[in-house]
C-alpha cells in the first residue's frame, strides 16, 4: 500500500507543479484573473496585456494545456475562460502567500503597505477574548 500511495502522492505532486509553472508567469496571471470574471475573446485578452494576439495565443494554450482554462468556438472567434471557480481561488491565494512573505521579509524594517495589510486582516481573524 505505501508503493501505491507514493506514486500516487507523486503524480499529484507532478500535476500541482505543471499547474504552478503554468500560473508562473505574470502575462499567465493576468489572463487567468481576467478570464476568472469574465469570458473574453483572444483580441480582448491581446489588448488587455498589450501583447500580440500571437503570443496571447501561446500564453492561453499553455494555461488550456494546464487545465486552467478552457474555450468554445462562435463563429470565427474563439472565447475563453476560467475552468472552474478554483482558478480564482488559486489565484486569489497565491496572492495572499506572496503578500505575507513579504511581510514576513520585512518584519525588522519599518512597516510596509504589504506587512500593515497581513497584521490588519491577522488581527480582524483572530479570536477575541470574551468579556462580560
Amino acid at each position: 500500500m505505501g508503493a501505491q500511495m507514493e506514486s500516487w502522492d507523486a503524480e499529484r505532486a507532478d500535476r500541482a507543479v505543471t499547474v504552478l509553472k503554468a500560473v508562473a508567469d505574470p502575462s499567465r496571471y493576468r489572463l487567468l484573473w481576467a478570464l476568472s470574471g469574465a469570458e473574453l475573446p483572444v483580441s480582448a485578452l491581446a489588448e488587455l496585456l498589450g501583447a500580440h494576439v500571437a503570443a496571447t495565443s501561446q500564453h492561453l494554450a499553455k494555461l488550456r494545456s494546464a487545465g486552467l482554462v478552457t474555450s468554445r468556438r462562435d463563429g470565427t472567434r474563439i472565447f475563453y475562460r476560467a475552468a472552474g471557480p478554483g482558478v480564482r481561488a488559486l489565484l486569489e491565494e497565491a496572492s495572499v502567500v506572496a503578500l505575507a512573505a513579504s511581510a514576513e521579509g520585512v518584519a525588522s524594517a519599518p512597516a510596509t503597505e504589504a506587512a500593515a495589510a497581513v497584521r490588519a486582516t491577522r488581527r480582524a481573524t483572530a479570536p477575541r477574548p470574551v468579556t462580560e
